[in-house]
């Protein structure tokens, strides 16, 4: 038995048999694209727009329907042919069939959670009640729909549990339908609010309603493509229909803000924040909640749009938050919301880490911090004296969550890295004491592999972090086919998690390699800062940079080297292509944003003008100009093979970026490598995305970029092996 778990366990590069060299692949044809004559003069700049048609909503043009039809069968043509793709597929799943529970959420005695039992298209909710109560699924949103692609959105139980508030998302889009259950009965309720978007929700404390925000109904032909303008945040009571909803905070004045709200945990105060863009730059408005308050006029405490205040609980008029004003790296404060002048008192000042969140569980603070990308997680008194370290499962990795009450010690965080799926664990922040909430098992043996991180030096010198996982035993001193990634934009942070999708490359031998560019946050603000607008290049060079110190390391080779970056990542893929187009051995753009000259005119883009700029400015045109991947496709030079992925009802960045993208670098190279677009159907942006799409997506992307790096891919997997 011993020697059998041992075959079992044996990586899929070991077991690999010698393959002959695979037959040639067929040459594409690539079906006709039109080109207009459209040419916009912008700032006595000639800029060509030669694919504007293929802006149009696919849903609502013909011609831009049989572009994506006539696209997709050129594409799935070549794909059936790369050797080991069925392979690629059948380890996958083995990969993505883990158990995957979301992070509880305690409300009256019972404990809401998600749950999905490995290959279901989507998770749903469950609850028990008591921590060891009997779980009960109460929304199965597999049964939404029959393609699998209707997904629960956010959710929210009342206060003492009575009630679920909750959003659908259909077809990937970012719109969300809020609907509301009995939780005792599971019985629904006949409220029901549409044109919900980038919304928090939250009841309020006695369960007579709840906060939310939303758009006016948008109307028109490009219904799904227009700019969102005019949020503003309602107060539903239940039993009455959306048309009596009460407006509680808007700003017609300002059409282009965002406003979210909170309720505080004593139920006095909903907090409004609100922003211009992408950028944490927050206005905070009170409303008070008290009883006869109706009609008191909202305080607007903190203005200006010129630092993040995010609310981290109050006890009385002592109010806490997370800032970075006069704190690149973070730190807490505390304000007195009684004062007609919001003085600060600092808590927790700023360290060299990164705090990236806090919480206030039972009196005590919970700091998550950042150290060279990893978690770290500290624990303070109210006043700022430090108690002690969460102990968290591994060195490497990423910890979140630690939501809770004041009132309570009790919180739950989750943990991944590269080589470990989420699990739950369960934290009381009185004694200090962790134990399991929801450990999954693996088909693959953690131990098998190693996580470590490495830095490297930029064009100008600054030192970047980056991850690199891969089978232990793997000769890294030998040129590997790799993958490298990276997102570098809107402060967000690229740390360790697990992908089944980056597994299975890693489990067939080859390198994952995921670089911590400038963009992100992961050192602060001046990391942000340093990789946008006019510093957007620094990112890109980063990246590039990373891609050389991995061919000078002998890690890989040009040849035996991918890309990989999703959405700002996209970009990313579609910028450095077109500037190191020798360097690479395939890439996959997914989802980008490729025309850097409209992003703002269509839905959620006008909000990323924080990290890109202003297409209308003209300091911010000439950099824009310079590197955006659509404009920038020249003739006569050859390009990697790049499949780029979109999906028809990305209402984020709109699928008219990728259309036009490989429409162009196809007319510049028709003779070259394969340039494809992939278009999946009744699928959005990322989110909601059925388990089975996501399979096959990724087995075509591995598919593709295996094949042009020269990974030995086996011709079947072996049996589903032993989980631990």
């Amino acid at each position: 038995m011993r020697l059998l778990a041992a075959l079992l366990l044996l990586p899929l590069a070991a077991i690999a048999q010698a393959q002959p060299a695979p037959a040639p692949l067929q040459k594409i044809v690539y079906p006709a694209t039109q080109r207009g004559d459209i040419v916009d003069v912008q700032f006595e700049d000639r800029v060509a727009d030669p694919y504007r048609w293929l802006e149009n909503d696919v849903r609502q043009d013909p011609r831009v329907r049989d572009w994506v039809t006539a696209q997709n069968a050129a594409t799935n043509a070549f794909l059936t042919q790369l050797p080991g793709r069925a392979a690629i597929r059948a380890r996958m799943t083995q990969l993505y069939n883990y158990e995957r529970v979301g992070m509880p959420e305690k409300a009256g005695n019972f404990y809401f959670y998600t749950r999905n039992n490995g290959l279901q298209n989507q998770s749903g909710l469950w609850v028990r009640e008591g921590l060891n109560g009997t779980p009960r699924q109460l929304i199965d949103p597999n049964n939404w729909a029959r393609d699998g692609a209707t997904a629960l959105g956010e959710w929210d139980p009342s206060e003492d549990g009575r009630h679920l508030l909750y959003s659908i998302q259909d077809g990937g889009t970012d719109w969300r339908i809020l609907r509301v259950m009995n939780v005792a009965s599971g019985r629904q309720l006949p409220d029901e609010i549409r044109w919900v978007k980038f919304s928090n929700i939250d009841w309020a404390k006695d369960g007579s309603g709840f906060f939310y925000s939303r758009f006016p109904q948008p109307t028109g032909a490009g219904q799904f493509q227009s700019t969102n303008e005019n949020h503003a945040i309602y107060f539903h009571r239940l039993g009455t229909p959306q048309s009596q909803d009460r407006l509680v905070y808007a700003t017609p004045d300002r059409p282009r803000l965002s406003h979210n709200g909170q309720v505080s945990e004593d139920g006095r105060w909903l907090i409004v924040t609100s922003t211009e863009g992408t950028d944490a730059r927050h206005e905070i408005t009170l409303v008070d909640l008290g009883p006869g308050r109706e009609l008191a006029a909202p305080r607007r405490i903190i203005t200006g749009f010129s630092n993040e205040w995010d609310y981290l609980g109050n006890t009385g008029d002592s109010f806490y938050w997370r800032t970075n004003a006069g704190a690149p790296r973070q730190r807490i404060v505390v304000t007195d919301i009684s004062q007609p002048m919001l003085a600060v008192r600092e808590i927790v000042a700023e360290d060299s880490a990164t705090l990236d969140d806090a919480s206030i569980v039972g009196g005590q603070l919970i700091a998550q911090y950042l150290l060279d990308a990893k978690s770290e997680v500290r624990t303070y008194s109210l006043d700022g004296r430090r108690t002690g370290l969460v102990r968290l499962p591994g060195a490497i990795g990423n910890a979140g969550g630690f939501a809770g009450h004041q009132a309570g010690s009790e919180t739950f965080y989750s943990f991944t890295s590269f080589a470990q799926p989420t699990a739950i664990y369960r934290y009381d922040s009185a004694t200090g004491r962790t134990t399991p909430f929801a450990v999954p098992r693996l088909a693959l043996n953690p131990r098998d592999f190693v996580v470590r991180q490495v830095f490297y030096t930029s064009r100008d010198g600054t030192r970047v972090p980056m991850f690199l996982v891969h089978r232990r035993g793997l000769n890294t001193r030998r040129p590997q086919p790799t993958l490298l990634y990276a997102y570098g934009g809107f402060n967000a942070t690229e740390l360790p998690r697990y992908q089944p999708k980056w597994m299975t490359w890693v489990d067939m031998g080859g390198v994952l390699a995921v670089a911590n560019i400038r963009g992100g946050g992961e050192y602060g603000q001046s990391w942000h800062d340093g990789g946008r607008r006019a510093s957007k290049q620094n990112g890109f060079d980063d990246f590039i940079a990373a891609g050389e110190y991995l061919v000078q390391q002998r890690i890989t080779s040009r040849e035996h080297l991918a890309i990989e970056g999703r959405s700002n990542g996209g970009l990313l893929i579609g910028a450095v292509v077109n500037q190191r187009p020798d360097l690479f051995a395939a890439a996959l753009p997914t989802v980008g944003v490729m025309d850097m000259l409209r992003f703002d005119r269509f839905t959620a883009g006008r909000y990323w003008v924080d990290d890109y700029g202003y297409p209308n400015r003209e300091a911010d045109f000439r950099v824009l100009r310079a590197y955006s991947p659509y404009h920038n496709i020249r003739s006569g030079v050859r390009y990697p093979p790049v499949l780029a992925t979109t999906a028809d009802t990305d209402d984020r960045v709109v699928p008219g970026h990728s259309f036009k993208y490989i429409s162009a670098l196809q007319n510049a190279d028709p003779d070259g490598a394969p340039h494809l677009i992939r278009i999946e159907t009744r699928a959005g942006h990322g989110s909601g995305k059925p388990t089975d799409k996501q399979i096959e997506e990724y087995t075509d992307m591995y598919a593709f970029i295996a094949h042009f790096t020269g990974l030995r891919v086996p011709r079947a997997v072996p049996a589903q092996r032993g989980r631990r």
